[in-house]
């Protein structure tokens, strides 16, 4: 973890230490086992796999804060273009002894933040003009807090990297499905004679969703812990409980079709863009929002200081 004066979190360092290692074995493991079903009757085809995974991981560590603007059309602001933005970073950034990241604005009317980058000297903070219209200086302040956190801590960084199993194990599942279509019938002898669109399919199925619960479970930590950090970094725990609760109930207001398209970015938004459904699941991004208020209710009891 980054040495700032955000609040360490020994928890989130475990977890993020035990997902890197497990997802990064499912990788290797699954990289390996399909290479070893090609070896033997074309084993260019089987190195051709293990790179293209390796350019994978590679790109999605070095690309991360290009990937995720690109995916929420996003901007790079400069302090002219946004002086009051900027100013508000810096302090914080001041207040948590950190570098100051990048300043982004999506133009979108969905209201949400997040933070992104391979490294805090890298990483970009992107905030949506819904957001802006929605939130007072306060709230707004505890959402950047928040964001910042997740730079200080790397978890950002984390969560894109640990991701290239499960993106890698969906291209392979879409190739498998091709393959069934398109003369994939040639039998594994190792694999008791079954086709090997369809071992490659099993393999790929179970390693995207080992890895899709594991990046799940740390997302809802990290969520809880990077709102922990950012309360206790501006000392203001009800400004951001006060943001969560705008921001969730207007997302409630945006229609079905921006919130799809906004979906593949839940896993690094402030609050997940979905309308009305419980996230007491296994499979959630986030925890839910009384778990959330909850935590900050009893930050503010513990600073002494009344709810706003």
């Amino acid at each position: 973890m980054a040495r700032t004066r955000f609040v360490g979190d020994a928890g989130l360092t475990a977890r993020m230490t035990l997902v890197m290692f497990l997802l990064g074995a499912l990788f290797v493991g699954l990289i390996a086992i399909v290479m070893s079903i090609f070896w033997t009757s074309s084993p260019g085809l089987g190195v051709l796999i293990g790179l293209i995974g390796l350019g994978i991981v590679w790109f999605q560590w070095y690309k991360s804060d290009t990937v995720a603007m690109k995916a929420m059309r996003a901007r790079e602001v400069s302090r002219e273009q946004a002086p009051e933005l900027h100013d508000m970073v810096e302090r914080l950034c001041a207040l948590a002894d950190m570098p100051k990241p990048r300043v982004g604005v999506a133009d979108t009317d969905l209201p949400n933040a997040f933070a992104t980058g391979r490294s805090p000297q890298r990483s970009v903070v992107v905030v949506t003009t819904g957001i802006l219209r929605r939130l007072d200086a306060e709230e707004l302040e505890g959402v950047l807090a928040h964001e910042l956190s997740h730079v200080a801590h790397r978890d950002v960084l984390v969560m894109t990297a640990a991701s290239s199993a499960g993106i890698v194990a969906g291209m392979l599942t879409r190739g498998s499905q091709y393959g069934a279509f398109f003369g994939g019938g040639r039998r594994d002898n190792s694999n008791g004679g079954l086709p090997v669109w369809l071992v490659v399919l099993v393999v790929s199925l179970v390693t995207y969703a080992i890895s899709f619960l594991l990046l799940k479970l740390l997302s809802r930590y990290r969520e809880l812990s990077a709102d922990r950090a950012g309360a206790y970094l501006t000392m203001k725990p009800a400004a951001l409980a006060s943001a969560l609760q705008k921001i969730t109930g207007e997302i409630n207001q945006i229609p079905q079709r921006d919130l799809r398209q906004a979906s593949a970015m839940n896993a690094f938004f402030f609050a997940p863009a979905i309308q009305g459904v419980s996230l007491r699941t296994l499979t959630s991004t986030h925890p839910t929002l009384e778990q959330r208020l909850e935590q900050l209710a009893k930050i503010q009891a513990e600073l002494g200081r009344p709810a706003a």
